[in-house]
């Protein structure tokens, strides 16, 4: 009577809800300030003041079936044009707002794409770690999700890249800055990955589609961050104002593709079906709306690097290996012993709730969502120290 594999995804939640939701009922055991969760990306910086000053301008000027109606299917004509011009000033790529959709966040934007392209048979290479609902979007889509692993630094792995792509390649997905890493891919390796996809792509006879999954292109410390279409033609970005702007419970966001994409009409027709038979039409027309006038703005990027920073200095001092993240708000923690999952289970005695690397794709680090209020940060570091002292030297 049912979809099993359906049911199967509702009944077991990802390991990062899972996590989430067992810090919520700790929180009614012992209390919220006891318990630190650093398990889900979800922005603890308010929205700039521009989005609040936005909404009540909105608010007064418009009436109210302008304001919460239907918009186009895929999206308001002015918001795809702005969208569209702000692509075109900021990285120098004429994109034009024929070919860009705005969608319920990035999730929709991936999951829209992904069918829009994904044919019986098609393979999509994520590079590892990267966020484990790819693998769920590409199944959905009917395609098949391979793996080719990072390099030692968590940067692009040319050789394993080559290694995962075949004939039946139709995109690679890439996402920076990271989760859960906060790497940024530099000019260097995106021009080295275009030339790859090229190569690839005139070899099998047909495009390899880059997709570009940016929701954090704002939250950097002082990293560059290159426009993927600056670099290849065939590709899509996948955007989301839900980090940029704090905005993850407003759902917003939008695909864009190159104006010189194969077949940019038709992809973008695929892509108006995809989101017409998934339901996804009409995103959210007050955020459009907002969001078309904060194009390019972020929340306070520098709460989050003094969490970052107190972070980093007090985890490395305290013996544990991490990533400096250059990007997003993830710090990437090499687990002291083997198993990392294990060593959650561990975290979890002391009330620290940290996301097992396995999730992600690879074994032995754990992923510390810092994107919390400085307090809880300050008031967990006497509990990492406690898990060091118990566990790097076993």
């Amino acid at each position: 009577m049912i979809n099993e594999n359906m049911q199967r995804l509702g009944s077991k939640r990802s390991v990062i809800r899972e996590l989430f939701e067992y810090g919520n009922a700790r929180a009614e055991a012992i209390g919220r300030e006891n318990v630190f969760d650093f398990s889900l990306g979800n922005p603890s910086v308010p929205a700039p003041d521009l989005v609040r000053e936005e909404i009540a301008r909105l608010l007064e000027e418009l009436p109210a079936q302008t304001l919460h109606g239907y918009t186009s299917a895929a999206g308001l004509p002015e918001v795809r044009a702005a969208v569209a011009e702000y692509i075109n000033a900021a990285f120098g790529v004429p994109v034009s707002a024929d070919t860009v959709y705005m969608t319920c966040g990035a999730a929709a934007s991936l999951t829209i794409l992904l069918h829009a392209l994904c044919e019986a048979g098609d393979e999509f290479v994520a590079i590892t770690p990267c966020f484990p609902e790819y693998k769920v979007f590409v199944e959905g889509a009917g395609g098949v999700l391979k793996e080719a692993r990072a390099d030692e630094a968590f940067h692009l792995d040319l050789a394993a890249l080559e290694a995962a792509i075949t004939s039946q390649t139709k995109a690679v997905i890439v996402n920076s800055p990271n989760n859960p890493t906060g790497v940024v891919y530099d000019e260097a390796e995106l021009t080295a990955l275009a030339t790859l996809l090229q190569n690839k792509s005139a070899e099998y006879g047909r495009p390899i589609v880059l997709i570009a999954d940016e929701p954090y292109r704002e939250l950097t410390y002082g990293a560059q961050v290159p426009y993927p279409m600056a670099y290849y033609a065939n590709t899509a970005v996948c955007y989301s104002f839900s980090k940029s702007l704090s905005l993850a419970g407003e759902r917003i966001g939008y695909i864009a593709i190159h104006p010189d994409c194969a077949q940019a009409k038709e992809l973008f027709a695929a892509v108006c079906g995809a989101g017409r038979s998934l339901g996804y039409v009409c995103a959210p027309a007050l955020f459009q709306r907002v969001c078309a006038k904060c194009l390019g703005q972020s929340s306070d990027v520098g709460a989050y690097k003094e969490n970052r920073d107190l972070l980093y200095r007090t985890l490395t001092e305290a013996g544990f290996e991490c990533v400096l993240p250059e990007g997003a708000f993830y710090l990437f923690m090499k687990s002291p012993i083997p198993d990392a999952v294990k060593f959650c289970e561990l975290a979890k005695k002391h009330e620290l709730l940290l996301v097992p690397s396995d999730t992600f794709g690879i074994e032995g680090y754990v992923r510390i969502s810092y994107c919390v209020e400085k307090d809880i940060i300050v008031r967990s570091l006497p509990a990492f120290r406690k898990l060091a002292g118990e566990t790097i030297l076993l």
